[in-house]
């Protein structure tokens, strides 16, 4: 059998999130002299939070660090929770707004400063020696500042926790504020991070709801026609996915120039993380309507490895190198590298090159990895050179069960494209972008747990990797997105159609709706019985529903 297609050019966004190492939140980026430049948080307690890092990049793929670019020994009156940096460009010279100190009352000393460089890099030093903004003005605390320059040339900040923003005039010298100008736009939902861009005439305030330590930190938006509003609610674009990461807020975006690419950069909170502060920094492509509204923001789970490294990948029984684009691992008895996220419904692919020996491939619904042969919980899928074969199967902590296999033609160090479609109890595997599965099994002993990349007995290959939850609706049997999950398309189904597809009678605990489609969940066979009607992520479905499915219909947008 011929190998896969060659794989797609690296382009922004594919290889991967975390896009740089450490405990980093509250990015805000510009594109100064064909350089792209991140300025985060450093995350970490308030009284470690002293300096500010920066990262740049020529093509957002490859990313340098730039060490202390703020330090509070260049700010007299900063001590400590120095926050949220927001860099422009103006009057030959490289302005740097941060928050610090986290005042509590107009008694402290703090609030939002100003610093300057005649570079990008830093060093960025106090450019007033006090802080710009120190108290509250309509009750919002002084962090979170954005500064914005609007075609006209007027320079604005925007700024608030507390739950109020608001927006205020810059002078033209960048240091100082037009002190009158003071405005309050909260908009509804607002909790703190605002951010502003405009497109096509439109401004767009975009800002963070929700508590920046818990699972439920968001992003939200709206659009005016001027610079101060009014910036009624137009959706919430950016939310937590249970099966990739919590806690995702506080962003800005990028837009590439001379395109209409646009890009949204955040922080997130990786699964299982207690640690309030144990924040990453991540991007993802960004999406308009027609009428200038924003799509929803699917966070990604891929990597093409073309920025050289392997952020984010857990490795077992082996060691794992990055070379020429490519995640390699040589020849031991059970070699395993993992993403820590947690699918259920799925569709997992890669491109596979085998060795002479063994095989290799595609682990998915995976917990408890281990060192040793077969030492997991999950499914594994791969392609075996020696033997010709594709193979798919589960492991036991240690024990393994073939579930199906097929004879393929797979010559050694040829790249082949592998994907696994796993939706409910039904398991499919295809080869070289087949619209035919090569096997396809039955088993429901594992319903959720991490993906990632197996060599077993073979050295072997992987590049670009991508896992996404199927199109449709995915209904899960547990709530919080857990246990079972299974993807239904629109239409309407009865009970028996329900039952063929693998959802049994009063059957669903929480479900997730893509944006624009509808769900009405029906207690009775035939559309009947009282109907509960679902537009939106629904992690634990109303007491009332719960488990209390016997038909529903599907509307898609």
């Amino acid at each position: 059998m011929a190998g896969a297609p060659l794989a797609p050019e690296c382009s922004p966004g594919t290889s991967g999130n975390p896009f740089v190492s450490g405990w980093y939140a509250d990015p805000d980026i510009k594109f100064y002299n064909g350089v792209y430049w991140v300025y985060p948080t450093y995350s970490a307690p308030y009284d470690e939070q002293t300096y500010l890092d920066a990262f740049s990049s020529s093509d957002l793929i490859h990313w340098t660090k730039h060490s202390k670019v703020l330090d509070k020994a260049n700010v007299s009156w900063a001590t400590r929770a120095i926050w949220a940096p927001s860099p422009i460009f103006r009057n030959n010279t490289y302005y740097l707004y941060f928050g610090a100190n986290d005042i509590q009352s107009n008694g402290q000393l703090g609030g939002i400063g100003v610093a300057k460089s005649n570079n990008p890099g830093g060093p960025y030093v106090d450019a007033i020696g006090r802080p710009l903004i120190s108290t509250f003005i309509n009750g919002a605390q002084p962090i979170d500042q954005n500064v914005f320059i609007d075609d006209d040339g007027q320079a604005y900040l925007y700024y608030g926790g507390w739950g109020h923003c608001n927006v205020v005039r810059l002078n033209s010298d960048m240091i100082s504020l037009d002190s009158s100008s003071f405005k309050e736009i909260t908009p509804s939902g607002y909790v703190e991070g605002a951010l502003m861009f405009k497109r096509n005439g439109k401004y767009y305030l975009m800002w963070s709801e929700g508590g920046w330590t818990g699972p439920d930190y968001r992003v939200s938006y709206g659009m005016a026609d001027s610079p101060l509003g009014p910036f009624p609610k137009a959706g919430t674009i950016l939310s937590q996915n249970a099966a990739i990461a919590t806690g995702s807020g506080h962003n800005t975006v990028v837009n590439v120039p001379g395109t209409d690419d646009w890009y949204i950069f955040y922080h997130r909170r990786p699964l299982g993380e207690t640690d309030g502060n144990h924040r990453v920094l991540a991007y993802d492509r960004m999406y308009f309507n027609s009428d200038g509204t924003i799509k929803p923001v699917e966070m990604s789970s891929q990597d093409n490895f073309c920025d050289g490294n392997a952020l984010g990948w857990t490795t077992y029984g082996a060691t794992w190198t990055v070379s020429n684009g490519r995640y390699v691992t040589q020849r031991s008895p059970d070699a395993k590298a993992l993403l820590n996220t947690n699918f259920s419904a799925l569709t997992h692919e890669a491109d596979v090159t085998p060795g002479a020996s063994g095989d290799a491939g595609l682990m998915f619904r995976v917990s408890n990895p281990g060192a040793g042969l077969d030492a997991y919980k999950g499914y594994y899928a791969g392609i075996a050179a020696g033997s010709d074969r594709v193979i798919l199967g589960k492991a036991n902590a240690g024990t393994w069960t073939e579930l199906a296999s097929a004879t393929a033609a797979i010559d050694p160090n040829v790249t082949y494209h592998l994907k696994v479609v796993a939706n409910g109890d039904r398991i499919s595997v295809y080869l070289n972008h087949s619209t035919v599965p090569s096997v396809t099994a039955i088993d429901a002993t594992y319903a959720s747990g991490a993906l990632g990349l197996r060599a077993h007995d073979s050295a072997a290959a992987f590049d670009n990797v991508k896992a996404t939850k199927p199109p449709g609706a995915i209904f899960y049997a547990d709530g919080g997105y857990g246990g079972l999950g299974i993807s239904l398309d629109p239409g309407s189904y009865t009970l028996a159609q329900l039952n063929a597809a693998g959802i049994p009678n009063d059957w669903m605990s929480s479900l997730r709706v893509p944006a624009g489609w509808t769900v009405q969940v029906y207690q009775d066979d035939n559309f009947a019985g009282t109907m509960w009607t679902f537009t939106a992520d629904t992690p634990l479905i109303p007491q009332g529903a719960n488990d209390k499915m016997s038909s529903v219909k599907i509307f898609a947008q």
